[in-house]
């Protein structure tokens, strides 16, 4: 009798094999929000991505990273990109958190984002991409427009499968956050990849994995690991160089 894991890693696979059949392998990217310092959940996470070949996207918070992450990053291939400034949330109380919305004066959100962006140029050099993923996947258009202003010419939020330039955003987020965390459960992450695969007949965008290594539980890993296994050597999958998804140059 196969077990739940075993039922996701065959629904994933049919997938991939009917992507393969059909001469149009699904593209992945994969990002994980909160990178800050070295964690032994940081090095789970670093790990798996060295076993499986996967490039891996840390959004870093800018405000919070030390020197210690550089160090620790610096003898792997992750990519970094920008995560807000502080994290900080600054809606009203009423209001969905948000550190990008328009609850302060623009100037003062874009000279923190360019500040954030002039430390993580330092910190990282070359291994950053000027990417902005804004915190809660929150961003008031009137920033997203400005972004650029301040060097940071991608952006990454979730769900949305925009063709504008330089954005892509996730679309799988394997933790139940609305229900105080842990895992979805393998059948809502097979439906969810079902999903994304089938609103790729006409928009061959990336399926995006998003993934939280400082809160995910033993199931949540237990998927990521599954997830790459299946697709590292699949001919129905492709994982881009981060770089080629958002079409931007390294500097």
């Amino acid at each position: 009798m196969t077990g739940p894991r075993e039922g996701f890693a065959d629904r994933l696979t049919a997938l991939l094999d009917a992507a393969a059949d059909r001469s149009a392998p699904l593209s992945f990217w994969w990002r994980d929000d909160d990178a800050v310092k070295p964690t032994l959940a940081l090095d789970r996470l670093l790990a798996l991505a060295e076993a499986s070949g996967a490039p891996l996207c840390l959004a870093v918070i800018p405000a919070r990273a030390d020197r210690a992450l550089t160090d620790r990053l610096a003898a792997t291939d992750a990519t970094v990109l920008q995560h807000g400034w502080a994290h900080a949330n600054h809606a009203a109380a009423d209001a969905k958190s948000a550190e990008l919305g328009l609850d302060r004066p623009i100037d003062t959100i874009l000279g923190e984002l360019s500040r954030g962006h002039q430390r993580l140029q330092r910190l990282f050099g070359e291994r950053f991409l000027p990417v902005l993923v804004p915190p809660w996947n929150r961003i008031h258009p009137d920033v997203a427009d400005h972004r650029e202003e301040v060097g940071l010419a991608g952006l990454s939020c979730f769900k949305s499968l925009s063709t504008e330039a330089h954005r892509l955003d996730t679309h799988v987020d394997p933790v139940a956050w609305r229900s105080g965390g842990g895992f979805i459960g393998w059948e809502a992450a097979a439906a969810a990849l079902e999903t994304e695969a089938g609103r790729r007949t006409d928009a061959p965008v990336p399926i995006g994995i998003l993934t939280h290594h400082l809160v995910q539980d033993a199931e949540t890993w237990s998927f990521l690991e599954t997830l790459l296994e299946v697709t590292s050597d699949h001919p129905g999958a492709r994982w881009p160089r981060p770089e080629e998804a958002f079409d931007l140059p390294r500097r």
